[in-house]
């Protein structure tokens, strides 16, 4: 019996490696995927694909993981990968979703949607840490894949990039949190606010800190998120605001699709 020809990850291409050699295998279109918001209490959870050209076209000058670039480097490369890509998508879920969803559901969800937004459909999937099933397309989970696969990195750029402007508009709609600093994450200040003011319509109230300071811990994940007065709606909920998928080439977004039940939070980074 023949075995197939390995495939050689060549160190010397650094963040490229990886996708170069999958490319030598004849998979030209790789696309990473990656999430921002995870951990955070407030906003919501926002997941990025990537398709990169091959060759030099793709090597974008400075591009890694996001969460080692300063706001200044993130926006210029965000830039450089708008610019570039082959294809790109990102996927919104707002705050309110993932309460009623779960946050693991939403994130694989979110991710998956984001690769079928693609334009141009992947011959292989690189994802960062877990898995995502049901693409259609070999895939591979890669520890840390942000700062490993150039793909990844840029999608992790895209999302975060995405997610903080968001923050920043929301700090004008409630700025007494300090969205626009702590970009929603748990930090000393932004729990000394949530005890201060409570949580407003774009926190988690799935999440245990937010629960605990909005005097609903008792109530099991789905219920925490309180009803506006006068309404059957869960606060923060609107019509017009669902999860929306924003693609490449000037595609209109689209409503997001239902996602799944809940699940405990899973930490995360700023």
């Amino acid at each position: 019996m023949l075995t197939p020809p390995r495939t050689v990850v060549r160190r010397e291409a650094g963040l490229y490696a990886l996708e170069r050699a999958l490319q030598r295998r004849g998979f030209r279109h790789v696309a990473g995927a990656d999430e921002a918001g995870r951990g955070a209490c407030a906003g919501p959870l926002v997941a990025a694909a990537a398709v990169l050209p091959e060759g030099r076209r793709g090597e974008i000058d400075g591009l890694a993981d996001s969460k080692l670039l300063t706001p200044a480097s993130r926006e210029r490369v965000y830039a450089e990968v708008v610019d570039r890509a082959v294809a790109y998508a990102v996927v919104i879920i707002p705050a309110e979703e993932v309460d009623a969803r779960g946050l693991h559901v939403c994130n694989l969800a979110a991710m998956r949607r984001a690769l079928a937004s693609l334009t141009t459909r992947p011959e292989y999937v690189l994802t960062d840490g877990f898995g995502v099933d049901g693409l259609g397309v070999p895939g591979l989970a890669v520890w840390k894949g942000d700062r490993v696969a150039a793909c990844v990195a840029a999608a992790s750029v895209l999302a975060k990039v995405t997610r903080d402007r968001i923050m920043v508009e929301l700090d004008g709609v409630y700025p007494a949190y300090g969205f626009a600093e702590h970009k929603g994450y748990i930090t000393p200040e932004h729990s000394a606010t949530l005890r201060e003011h409570g949580p407003c319509r774009e926190h988690r109230f799935s999440y245990v800190n937010v629960a605990t300071v909005s005097g609903r811990d008792g109530r099991p994940p789905r219920a925490r998120r309180p009803v506006d007065p006068g309404s059957d709606e869960p606060m923060g909920h609107s019509r017009a605001s669902g999860g929306t998928v924003g693609v490449a080439l000037g595609e209109q977004p689209r409503p997001s699709a239902p996602v799944g039940e809940d699940v405990v939070m899973e930490g995360g980074v700023r």
